[in-house]
């Protein structure tokens, strides 16, 4: 060969700008072998080392390990192939860190014990299924042994926490509360009473359907009452609550009478439990959905104006 044709690792050094001490690295790596050596022994290098040093720069800074980079200049893998894997590989890592920055911002927000930041840190970064396994898994504790309503279980397992890919601290705070609230024995007890209740009286209609409609006729109602000035003790109020209580029998085929009143006093109170309610809104501030207005403040005066009524239909009765 030529000698014009070979270069020295100082001349390479001087035309591809790496350091001598890189490029005798990458040669002991196998990146650029030399093509053979002078009298005295020192490593030359062909044309081809210049391309070979290129690419291998250019691959380095794209974060390819070493051995890839030689898999790729030997011909033992495609460019295409490596790249595709590692920029899958980055999207994972891109995904973690996205992760982790915005734990660190709930944690500035909130300032919690050593404790408390370890638990979220776990919480925070299991995986998209380790946090369905979680849901599921209170999901079949709470119904366990229980013969429930399958709408209502369906309904349970279809809302799933599904944290995304770029979350807010606001939704990685909302996850952690609602892992910590699927371990809650009070929120399983009030969830096993709810299932047990529609169990028992469960509704013809789609169940979702039937409680916006009735969740909006209590609010159109209940701003009536305001705007006329009832009070929840007044009569009105309780001629109100009876019109309510004909809404609901209609829509559960009950009776309109005591029965129903207590039967549907018992219904409110569970509907009204808010841990359940809290369970919803974290829901849907982790998956990103709407976030309906709180039904709590209706229920609780709905509650309190039925419980009247009932008492005062009782000693109607018991005169």
């Amino acid at each position: 060969m030529d000698s014009d044709t070979l270069y020295s690792i100082g001349e390479l050094s001087r035309r591809t700008g790496l350091t001598v001490k890189t490029i005798r690295f990458y040669s002991d790596k196998g990146i650029v072998p030399p093509t053979e050596r002078s009298p005295a022994g020192y490593r030359l290098y062909g044309l081809d080392a210049l391309a070979r040093l290129d690419l291998a720069r250019t691959l380095r800074d794209l974060g390819l390990d070493l051995e890839t980079v030689r898999k790729v200049l030997d011909r033992e893998a495609s460019i295409s192939e490596v790249t595709e894997a590692h920029a899958n590989a980055l999207d994972v890592q891109i995904q973690t860190l996205r992760l982790r920055r915005a734990v660190l911002r709930a944690v500035a927000r909130r300032g919690p014990t050593t404790m408390e930041m370890d638990l979220m840190h776990r919480l925070a970064t299991l995986s998209q299924a380790e946090r369905r396994r979680l849901v599921s898994g209170f999901i079949d504790d709470a119904f366990k042994g229980l013969h429930a309503n399958p709408e209502f279980v369906t309904l349970m397992r279809s809302a799933m926490p599904e944290l995304p890919d770029d979350p807010t601290p606001e939704q990685v705070e909302a996850w952690v509360e609602l892992a910590g609230l699927c371990q809650n024995a009070d929120f399983r007890v009030a969830i096993r009473r709810t299932a047990e209740d529609q169990a028992e009286e469960p509704s013809p209609q789609d169940v979702i359907t039937l409680h916006d409609a009735l969740n909006q006729a209590v609010r159109e109602r209940i701003a009536e009452a305001v705007s006329a000035g009832l009070l929840p003790a007044s009569a009105k109020g309780a001629s109100f609550t009876d019109s309510l209580g004909g809404l609901y029998a209609d829509a559960f085929e009950r009776a309109d009478g005591g029965d129903l009143r207590r039967w549907l006093l018992a219904r409110l109170q569970t509907t009204a439990d808010p841990h359940a309610e809290r369970y919803w809104q974290l829901l849907a501030t982790i998956n990103g959905w709407p976030t309906s207005p709180t039904l709590a403040p209706v229920y609780s005066w709905f509650t309190t104006v039925f419980a009247q009524s009932a008492d005062d239909h009782h000693k109607g009765l018991m005169r």
